[in-house]
């Protein structure tokens, strides 16, 4: 059932999708406008509220999105777009819903059957794989890494290698129904469950199924949100993993600084 906070974020992308044209100035007037809901625009560079306010505090000295937006919108919305490219990544997504609720953005079609969801979800390892690839990264796919005390979690790609895991990497595709999708769910847990402090967890999520079962969903976004797991990406969202993934990479000594 749709919360209060969830109807206000699915209102605040709606007006966004409306806009004619996304650029500086009609997102900073987006934001003088919509100050109590600009924290969409973090949801939209994939920022849940949390990483958003440690991002302001440490570029503003504070960390409340709602008085920048109200008196500083312009400063606001260029610091986005220059440090989380905002005008590209919503002019790409703002069709699409940016809560916690519906942050999977689905493909269009309609129901699919179990063997293309299988396809599919070959596809977004493949697709992950292919970054890793472009990047120069060593890497293990479809496999186990260990992780605190000898235990390991599952995992489809792993940098450098599941014996001395670095970056960890879940890929799920939602065009399922029912108990795949809590399965989903646990693997993802378990990651976040094993993973040492230095171990850098992430996730990315594509398909429809997740319509039926928005709990699930929303409990892979709550593992994002209280840091369990470091990022959280959909399809429409590679880029931003990229960028990310190359980050966490050279922080850890995996490709040269």
């Amino acid at each position: 059932m749709p919360t209060a906070a969830s109807v206000a974020i699915h209102q605040a992308a709606d007006s966004l999708a409306a806009l004619d044209d996304i650029n500086i100035e009609s997102l900073t007037a987006w934001a003088a406008g919509n100050a109590r809901h600009a924290d969409v625009l973090g949801l939209a560079v994939g920022l849940g509220l949390e990483k958003l306010r440690m991002a302001l505090k440490d570029s503003f000295d504070t960390s409340g999105f709602t008085t920048l937006a109200r008196e500083r919108s312009g400063e606001l919305v260029t610091w986005l777009d220059n440090e989380y490219d905002l005008i590209r990544q919503i002019a790409t997504q703002r069709t699409k819903q940016f809560s916690f609720g519906d942050v999977l953005v689905a493909r269009a079609g309609s129901r699919v059957t179990a063997s293309r969801a299988g396809q599919a979800g070959r596809a977004l390892e493949d697709n992950i794989e292919d970054i890793a690839k472009g990047l120069g990264l060593d890497y293990e796919t479809r496999t186990r890494f260990f992780g605190r005390n000898g235990q390991t979690g599952p995992c489809d790609l792993v940098m450098p290698s599941g014996d001395s895991a670095q970056i960890a990497v879940a890929a799920k595709v939602f065009d399922s129904t029912g108990s795949k999708l809590t399965a989903a769910y646990d693997e993802i847990k378990s990651m976040a469950d094993v993973r040492q402090p230095r171990q850098f967890i992430m996730v990315v999520v594509d398909g429809i199924g997740w319509k039926s079962r928005m709990a699930d969903l929303t409990r892979i976004y709550q593992l994002w949100e209280s840091d369990q797991i470091d990022g959280m990406y959909t399809l429409a969202m590679l880029d931003r993993f990229r960028i990310d993934l190359a980050e966490a990479a050279r922080l850890r000594g995996l490709l040269p600084s």
